[in-house]
C-alpha cells in the first residue's frame, strides 16, 4: 500500500530539490551497496536494492517526479489521475551507465588494467603488500632499510607457460580462448549482460593439461629475495612507499605489480608528533622561571640553548621555527617545534632553604596579602618573628 511505502527522498538519502546529478550518485552508492550479485539469497538486502530502484526511477524522470510531488505515492496507485505501479516500466530512468559502473566494479569486466579490450591481453601484475617498523628519528631523518621477502620469479623451465617442456597451452573451451565469458541475466529492470573474466583460464585464455614439474603449472617460482628500502625523510606512520616492478608477476606479457611497504614509526620517551612540529616538555626551575636565564632544550637536531624570559609563567609555549619534521613532497620545508614549559615546585627543602622561601614570600608582599585575606593583623618585628615560627 502507498502508506506502507517510505518517501522515496528518504529511500535514496536526499533532498527534495536535489539536482539529477546527486539522485544518481545516491543511487548509486545504494545500488551497488545491496544489489543481489553482492548479496546472494539475502532477502532483505533484495529488498531494500528494489526499493532504491524504484525511487530512482521515479525520481529519474522528470515527469513522473512531478506526479509523485504532487500526488505521493497515490499517483503510482491507481489514484490522483496516474496508472498503477505494477504496470510502470523504467524505460525513463538511467540505469545503463550505472549498471555499467557497477558491473564493472564488482566483476573487473574490461577493466582499464589491461592493454585491449580482451581479458587475455597483457595484464600488469597484482601488488605485494607488506609492513616495516622504525624508530622515531629514523622517520624524522630517513632511512634506508632492507627486507626479506618472497617472490615470485618466471619458471626457467617452462618460460613461463605453465606447460611440461614439449607441450604447450590449449585454448580454453569455456570462453573460447577469449578470457572473459557472457552471463545474461533476468532482473527487475529486464535483461542484464554481465562480462566477468573466465574462472577457468583466470582470464588467460588458455587451459595447462600437462603441467610443468618445477612450478606445478603456475609459471613461477617463489625464492626469497633481499628489496633495499629507501625510506624518505618526514614518513610519518600508516604511509606506504612504494617501489615499482617488485610486485607479482604480470600476465601474458603484463608488466610486475608493485612492492608497498607501509611504515610503522614507533613512539619517542621525549617527543609527541603531529603531522610535522613536534611538541615537548621541558621543567624550569622556580629561579630562572623568575629572573629569566638560558636552559637547554633537546630537538631532533639534537640540544640547543634558550633564552628564558623573566617572569615565565608555567604552560608557557615557545616555538622552535624549523625544528620540526621534514616534508616528505618539499625537501627545503619543515615544521617547528613547540616546547611547553613547566615550573617545577620542589618538594624536598632542607631548613635554610624554607626560611629563605618565606623571606622571598614577605618580601614580594604574598605572606602579607595571605594574613590580610585571613583577617590576621601583624605589626612589629616580634609579630613577624612569631607568624613565621
Amino acid at each position: 500500500m502507498a502508506d506502507s511505502k517510505r518517501d522515496y527522498y528518504e529511500v535514496l538519502g536526499v533532498d527534495k530539490n536535489a539536482d539529477d546529478e546527486t539522485l544518481k550518485k545516491a543511487y548509486r552508492a545504494l545500488a551497488k551497496k545491496y544489489h543481489p550479485d553482492m548479496h546472494p539469497d539475502d532477502k532483505e538486502a533484495e529488498a531494500k536494492f528494489k526499493e532504491a530502484s524504484e525511487a530512482y526511477a521515479v525520481l529519474s524522470d522528470p515527469e513522473k517526479r512531478r506526479q509523485y510531488d504532487q500526488f505521493g505515492h497515490a499517483a503510482f496507485d491507481g489514484g490522483a489521475g496516474a496508472g498503477g505501479f505494477g504496470g510502470f516500466d523504467f524505460s525513463g530512468a538511467d540505469f545503463g551507465d550505472i549498471f555499467g559502473d557497477i558491473f564493472g566494479d564488482l566483476f573487473g569486466g574490461g577493466r582499464a588494467r589491461y592493454s585491449s579490450g580482451r581479458s587475455n591481453g597483457p595484464m600488469k601484475g597484482a601488488n605485494i603488500r607488506t609492513s616495516i617498523r622504525i624508530t622515531f628519528m629514523e622517520a624524522v631523518t630517513g632511512v634506508d632499510k632492507e627486507l626479506e621477502l618472497n617472490l615470485k620469479d618466471e619458471c626457467k623451465t617452462c618460460h613461463g607457460t605453465g606447460a611440461k617442456p614439449g607441450t604447450s597451452p590449449v585454448t580454453c573451451t569455456k570462453c573460447g580462448g577469449k578470457g572473459q565469458v557472457v552471463n545474461i541475466q533476468q532482473s527487475f529492470f529486464g535483461t542484464i549482460r554481465n562480462v566477468q573474466t573466465c574462472p577457468d583460464c583466470h582470464g588467460t585464455g588458455k587451459i595447462v593439461k600437462d603441467k610443468c614439474p618445477d612450478c606445478s603449472g603456475t609459471g613461477y617460482i617463489s625464492s626469497k629475495k633481499k628489496i633495499s628500502v629507501s625510506i624518505p625523510a618526514g614518513i610519518d606512520s600508516g604511509q606506504s612507499v612504494r617501489i615499482k616492478g617488485r610486485g607479482e608477476p604480470g600476465v601474458n606479457g603484463g608488466e610486475r605489480g608493485d612492492l608497498l611497504v607501509e611504515v610503522i614509526v614507533g613512539t619517542h620517551p621525549i617527543f609527541r608528533r603531529q603531522d610535522q612540529n613536534i611538541y615537548s616538555t621541558v621543567p624550569l626551575s622556580f629561579a630562572v622561571a623568575a629572573l629569566g636565564g638560558e636552559i637547554f632544550i633537546d630537538t631532533v637536531d639534537g640540544r640547543v640553548v634558550y633564552e628564558v624570559k623573566p617572569g615565565t609563567q608555567t604552560d608557557t609555549r615557545v616555538r622552535l621555527k624549523g625544528k620540526g619534521v621534514p616534508s616528505t613532497r618539499y625537501k627545503d620545508v619543515r615544521g617547528d617545534h613547540y616546547v611547553t614549559l613547566v615550573v617545577q615546585t620542589p618538594d624536598k627543602l632542607s631548613h635554610e632553604a624554607k626560611e629563605l622561601i618565606k623571606q622571598f614570600d614577605y618580601i614580594t608582599g604574598n605572606s602579607l596579602n595571605a594574613v590580610k585575606n585571613s583577617g590576621v593583623t601583624v605589626d612589629g618585628d616580634d609579630k613577624k618573628k612569631k607568624f613565621w615560627k
